[in-house]
């Protein structure tokens, strides 16, 4: 199998790299597979305390893979529906650990990707980071993220950027609480907060984090399956069909 995510211990902090450059860190069933992995073994081991989610090359995320979407020769409205709940899972799991999860972005984010920033408890992001949510362009939307990304974002930005598609910088992702701090360093700022987190308990961190996080799962929880379908839903519709086909293709949709 190929190696998407990698892991590395360095004392108290577990790294979990997304090193898939064929599609730029796109969630494949691989990679998400692999992530779990990495999430699993980072609490199993004793002695982490946080965890970093980083990447290699110039994008952190590019959210789905079409490509895996659009060539799948299993029935479409059942690999969509799979594909809706692996996001869903993930989602959560980075929500429920019960070690603090930092994500560090040094490089662009797109649709899905920024649902796994929105699920980090604190996101780090390098000034030429650039963010979009780009769904309402492929004929889908934001669903299933957004349990992640309304909590973090203002309203009148989610309501802009929603919607728009347009690009945004990382201090303008601090802004509007997408992520926590923009910097010209995001190594040395990385290091600063797993070396404060370091010096926690397992227990103070975890009780701690769960504080944080509570209110956002009640309220993924409550509307996660809701989300779920409907992203099932969108993928296999007729626009949604047209939109990635149109991407893949490198053209404009039919809709423009």
């Amino acid at each position: 199998m190929t190696q998407l995510v990698w892991f590395e211990r360095e004392g108290p902090v577990a790294r979990l790299t997304l090193d898939s450059p064929h599609n730029r860190n796109a969630l494949s069933s691989a990679l998400v597979e692999q992530l779990h992995d990495g999430l699993t073994r980072a609490t199993a081991e004793q002695g982490v305390r946080v965890v970093v989610l980083g990447h290699t090359g110039g994008t952190f995320c590019a959210g789905a893979d079409l490509s895996e979407a659009s060539a799948s020769s299993s029935d479409p409205a059942e690999q969509a529906a799979a594909r809706a709940q692996e996001m869903t899972r993930l989602l959560r799991r980075i929500l429920e650990l019960p070690l603090p999860v930092i994500a560090a972005v040094d490089g662009h984010v797109r649709a899905g990707g920024m649902g796994l920033v929105g699920a980090c408890d604190i996101a780090v992001a390098g000034r030429s980071s650039t963010f979009a949510l780009t769904e309402a362009r492929l004929g889908v939307a934001p669903s299933i993220i957004s349990l992640t990304l309304l909590p973090r974002m203002t309203a009148r930005a989610a309501g802009r950027y929603f919607v728009t598609g347009e690009k945004f910088g990382a201090d303008v992702a601090a802004d509007i609480g997408l992520i926590t701090v923009a910097t010209d360093d995001v190594g040395a700022t990385v290091a600063d907060l797993t070396a404060a987190i370091g010096q926690g308990s397992p227990q103070g961190l975890a009780a701690s984090k769960a504080l944080t996080t509570a209110a956002v799962l009640d309220d993924f929880d409550r509307r996660a399956e809701k989300l779920t379908q409907q992203t099932a839903t969108l993928f296999v519709s007729e626009q949604a069909r047209e939109g990635m086909l149109a991407f893949l293709q490198k053209r404009a949709p039919d809709w423009r």
